[in-house]
């Protein structure tokens, strides 16, 4: 039986880690680890983890917040180490089925894959998909727009798929992809870290990923990150999430390159400005202006 080596960051998570440790313990595919990277929590998130009673259960804490790319880095690197065949990197904001590690194995061997990922919905509302496949849109600034999200799950998208990008919310992957790939790259505090991942492998072309549609898994989308907030009854991207996403997007589009990547920076200098006048999501005031173009012109420097 493969060892698994599963690797999952906590930062303030006291509010969603039990659920997700209770989902841990009850897998049927029992020969794992859990790498849980601790980015310095200042809440009971470190009591929560010292209860637990399980020897599969190693802790590594970070003296401050270290980031995404970087915790999962130190995890992936530590799985490896631990002699694990394979790292499912997984965010702690999800509850899954006991079956889960078992049937992305099943679909890893039957479809001689190297990455598989499932379908995942909404916890707020589990008929709703978030994530079903995704590819690079060129178009988009190469962004892997979800198939399916916000659509009533139907059984539309319930076929075993090649795809291209996966969210590191659930993605297990061989411990040779780090090898001939590389691992997280750090200048990623947090949000385009998978994408950059992804897009590494799709280019490469060695190893193939997958999406399986048949596991129940079931994600509190934005509950990590504080990605939205509300003020008067509205709901409004944060600032973390909103400095994040566009620095992040300038410097995934550099390590691009080429021609036209280069003009999609430029072009979305104005995009950025109209999208502040336009989406309802985004507050209209002088200091999320200056906070996106700010983080615009710190992604060139990346």
């Amino acid at each position: 039986m493969e060892k698994i080596g599963l690797v999952t960051i906590t930062y303030n998570s006291d509010d969603v880690l039990k659920p997700f440790l209770d989902c841990v313990w009850k897998q049927s595919h029992n020969n794992i680890v859990l790498y849980v990277i601790d980015n310095a929590s200042t809440d009971n998130t470190l009591s929560v983890l010292e209860k637990e009673q399980d020897s599969r259960l190693i802790i590594i804490k970070n003296k401050s917040n270290y980031g995404v790319a970087k915790a999962n880095n130190q995890g992936i690197k530590k799985a490896i180490e631990d002699g694990c065949d394979q790292v499912l990197i997984i965010n702690n904001d999800v509850e899954f089925e006991r079956e889960m590690i078992s049937k992305l194995l099943k679909v890893q061997n039957e479809k001689n894959c190297s990455l598989v990922t499932p379908k995942m919905m909404y916890f707020d509302n589990p008929k709703k998909i978030w994530y079903a496949g995704s590819w690079f849109v060129k178009s988009k600034g190469f962004l892997p727009l979800h198939r399916g999200m916000e659509e009533i799950d139907t059984g539309q998208y319930d076929e075993i798929k090649k795809i291209e990008y996966a969210p590191t919310c659930c993605l297990l992957a061989k411990k040779e992809i780090f090898e001939d790939i590389g691992f997280m790259d750090e200048k990623y505090f947090v949000y385009f870290d998978d994408t950059d991942f992804s897009y590494r492998i799709f280019k490469n072309g060695k190893h193939k990923m997958y999406y399986a549609p048949n596991i129940s898994f079931f994600h509190k989308v934005g509950s990590l990150t504080k990605s939205f907030k509300t003020e008067k009854k509205r709901t409004y991207r944060g600032n973390f999430f909103l400095k994040q996403t566009t620095r992040n997007h300038i410097y995934f589009l550099k390590k691009i390159g080429g021609l036209y990547a280069y003009c999609f920076i430029c072009l979305l200098f104005f995009k950025n400005n109209i999208r502040i006048l336009v989406n309802p999501k985004i507050r209209k005031n002088s200091s999320t202006f200056w906070l996106i173009n700010k983080s615009y012109f710190e992604g060139l420097l990346l």
